[in-house]
């Protein structure tokens, strides 16, 4: 947005709804954004590195650190012994995750030993002289070695039930069974895993960690020290990228820091190299999904049976949560009459799994766009036609309820789909694809519609809760905090926006400030998309508080009724007269009006029972669809993207130039998942593609060649959220399976659309090979 455009903007006030800058983009392009890693270091600052085991299960026979603290330079080493407290980072309080391992490593690059140095180089350089030796035992990094190796479950499994999917399965007309291979993914965000720790009197200790969840960080750093919360402060400016591997990965770095500064009463920062960080943490589940579909001649689904197995890692961590959502999404936005659905959260000996965004939710919805697409091929029609006859209905059509008993209140899937449709004129691209496909000899094209609707809470219906706190200053700006993390998304942004909307005042009045749980306490983690919705609610229920006081001070002072104190551009009309804002303050203050609010909101309406598999776990539904077109090469795999066209559904957009930049990075993060990102583990459970030599992200070349994205500007949401608007930061990442759609289509040509090629993601150009020689035996 221009110059031009923001001096306008500063007039219009009414600040949400409206397309703002994201308050640190001029920093981040000029590379003056603080990170934890750019504050100025105490001089006295010591430097961590992490001592990784070379096994990937195996008891700890011996372990001599001595060539490890006498290198020069080294200050302390230390291991789990050593810890304090209790020496255990899980998340969920399962105690089945030791910050460092004494006994038994379960995974290749687990921490065993942390050592402390004059440098950073140093202390990286001294954990490589530790000789440990090992009993090694059994174990098995895939889902497949977990299932024949009778591995355990991490977490107790969930099903979903509804109606007599057994009884109507036999029933069905066409019945057919397959099994489908989701790989995981790495988060690659730009800034990695950091944590710095500055000890404080007595037993407090400040923490900078680069965290989505600074609250688990408190709990986590007070129990390796065995100190109360209250005594540990943890501050999160900003976030170089999260996209959920910062909501639990972050506790054993701020941990580890925490231990070694109040040890030795110096400052400690760690910052793992980018391949400890991708060996030390956890990625994307992988998923196989086991399936039989039972339908009829027009494509029409009657029953659906499925088993969601998914390589959870050696702990629990957050995967209980990610295989529920993906039970959650295995519905898509299709009404199965008849539903069985169970998750398998398997135990492998590799790092813990844990949350990225869509929290498993995509790996569901793929599994279910397959459903569609076999059906497809079977009935020989347009999968598109099959996706549109399996649509929940609207309320009354008996077609409303999901496999966990929510009633859809709120579908416009069909709404979307259609504007879609015609907009990308999908019909006639279609027709002239098959077209090409006929007389193409090495060159074939596919196109896919696909849609999206994606549930907006946490599942863990406490985490739906938020605080923010407020303060107006005798000079009229004003001073914004709450719980909420920024890790790039733009949420400091829109939750400014809502208070500067409220208070009808420039939104460069309002002074957005680091996340503290200093300030707001017992916050949840920035997740779920759930960002804007509890924080901006917080803030708003804050501004409501203050203007409440501000109205009764006006009406009192100029004797007027409390209707005529209205709060108007940069100023305060009260009955006849308007005082600018700053002097309006003033005034208050002198009247010994209290100008400072904690604000919270929790979420209604939503409720869980996992046991019995019922409830409202989500608040409303988000919506969407992307219409996407790709070229392969038959002699080689290699394909390109030639167009998307997506329409995205936000309700009422509270600043539309942020939630298009995330609809745009969504699909182009969803879009590697399914293609070029690929997680390789080796026999002896190394993990081999753990840099950037290795582990493909999509480059800004690999970008659709013509890439449309339009927001839904008649959608408002039909739930009271702030301003109306909906989550953006999940849902649009489930858009990219239109890309996989498209592949398979093209690859299907080979074989004359007869079969389904079952395409696994993620669909390298090997695999895309594979798949189209597959087809010529056909």
């Amino acid at each position: 947005m221009d110059k031009s455009a923001f001096e306008e903007r500063k007039l219009i006030n009414g600040q949400m709804h409206v397309s703002l800058r994201h308050d640190s983009a001029h920093k981040h392009v000029t590379g003056s954004a603080d990170y934890i890693d750019d504050i100025p270091e105490p001089s006295d600052l010591l430097h961590g590195a992490l001592g990784l085991s070379d096994r990937a299960h195996a008891e700890i026979v011996s372990m001599d650190l001595s060539e490890v603290q006498t290198y020069p330079g080294v200050v302390w080493v230390f291991t789990g012994k050593d810890i304090p407290g209790i020496n255990d980072v899980s998340s969920n309080g399962s105690h089945d995750e030791p910050l460092l391992a004494e006994t038994l490593v379960q995974f290749h690059g687990q921490p065993i030993f942390a050592v402390i140095a004059q440098t950073r180089e140093i202390a990286r350089r001294a954990a490589r002289k530790a000789k440990i030796e090992y009993r090694d035992l059994p174990h098995w990094s895939d889902i497949d070695g977990a299932i024949e190796n009778g591995s355990p479950l991490v977490i107790t499994p969930m099903t979903l039930k509804r109606g007599e999917p057994e009884t109507e399965m036999a029933n069905a007309p066409r019945r057919l069974t397959g099994r489908m291979r989701i790989g995981g993914q790495e988060h690659f965000y730009l800034e990695s895993h950091i944590a710095m720790a500055i000890p404080g009197e007595d037993d407090e200790v400040a923490v900078w960690s680069s965290t989505q969840h600074p609250s688990e960080i408190q709990h986590i750093v007070g129990q390796v020290l065995h100190i109360p919360s209250n005594a540990v402060t943890v501050n999160v400016r900003r976030m170089g990228g999260g996209f959920g591997g910062k909501e639990t990965q972050g506790n054993q770095f701020a941990a580890l820091a925490a231990i070694a500064a109040k040890k030795l009463k110096r400052a400690i920062k760690f910052r793992p190299d980018r391949d400890e960080d991708m060996s030390a943490t956890g990625k994307r589940h992988d998923f196989r999904v086991d399936y039989e579909l039972g339908f009829d001649e027009e494509g029409r689904i009657h029953a659906v049976d499925a088993t969601y197995s998914a390589r959870c890692g050696f702990s629990s961590d957050l995967s209980g949560p990610v295989t529920d959502r993906a039970l959650f999404h295995a519905d898509s936005s299709y009404f199965y009459p008849h539903v069985h659905l169970t998750s398998q959260p398997l135990k492998t000996h590799t790092v813990s799994n844990t949350a990225f965004r869509g929290f498993g939710g995509p790996q569901g919805m793929l599994g279910a766009e397959r459903f569609i697409e076999e059906i497809a091929y079977v009935v020989g029609k347009d999968p598109l036609d099959i996706r549109k006859l399996n649509f929940y209905g609207q309320t009354g059509s008996g077609r409303t309820t999901t496999p966990y008993h929510q009633e859809v209140e709120d579908n416009i899937i069909a709404r979307v789909v259609e504007e879609l449709e015609d907009s990308a004129d999908y019909r006639a691209r279609r027709n002239a694809i098959v077209a090409f496909n006929r007389d193409s000899r090495y060159i074939r094209k596919g196109i896919a519609l696909t849609p999206v609707k994606f549930g907006i809470s946490f599942t863990m219906t406490a985490f739906n809760q938020a605080g923010a706190l407020v303060h107006i200053y005798q000079d009229g700006s004003i001073h914004l905090n709450h719980g909420g993390t920024e890790m790039g998304q733009g949420l400091y942004t829109k939750v400014a926006q809502v208070l500067a909307d409220s208070f009808q005042v420039d939104i460069d009045r309002v002074k957005i400030t680091a996340t503290t749980t200093g300030k707001v306490p017992n916050t949840s983690a920035t997740a779920a998309s759930s960002g804007s919705d509890l924080n901006g609610m917080a803030a708003f229920d804050a501004a409501r508080q203050l203007k409440e006081r501000l109205v009764a001070f006006a009406a009192e002072k100029w004797g007027v009724p409390a209707s005529e104190v209205i709060f108007l551009p940069n100023r305060v009309r009260v009955g006849d007269i308007e005082v600018p804002f700053p002097d309006f303050i003033k005034q208050a203050y002198f009247a010994r009006v209290q100008l400072s609010a904690a604000g919270f909101y929790k979420t209604p309406k939503i409720h869980w029972d996992r046991k019995a598999g019922r409830g409202t776990p989500f608040y409303y539904f988000a919506y969407g669809a992307a219409c996407t077109e790709v070229s392969i090469d038959t002699l080689t795999g290699e394909y390109l993207i030639d167009r998307t066209d997506i329409l995205h559904d936000v309700g009422r957009s509270l600043n539309p130039a942020i939630d298009i930049g995330q609809v745009e990075g969504a699909f182009v993060q969803g879009m590697g998942w399914l293609t070029t990102e690929e997680l390789w583990w080796d026999d002896k459970g190394r993990l081999r593609t753990h840099a950037p030599s290795t582990y493909k992200i999509p480059l800004a070349s690999d970008r659709p060649k013509i890439f449309n994205v339009r927001l839904a500007e008649w959608s408002e949401n039909t739930e009271a959220t702030i301003g109306r608007s909906k989550a953006v930061g999940e849902p649009p990442f489930m858009l990219a399976i239109s890309v996989l759609e498209a592949l398979s289509m093209a690859v299907a040509s080979v074989a004359n659309y007869r079969v389904c090629p079952r395409l696994d993601a993620p669909a390298t150009p090997e695999r895309v090979l594979m798949a189209v020689e597959r087809m010529k035996r056909v």
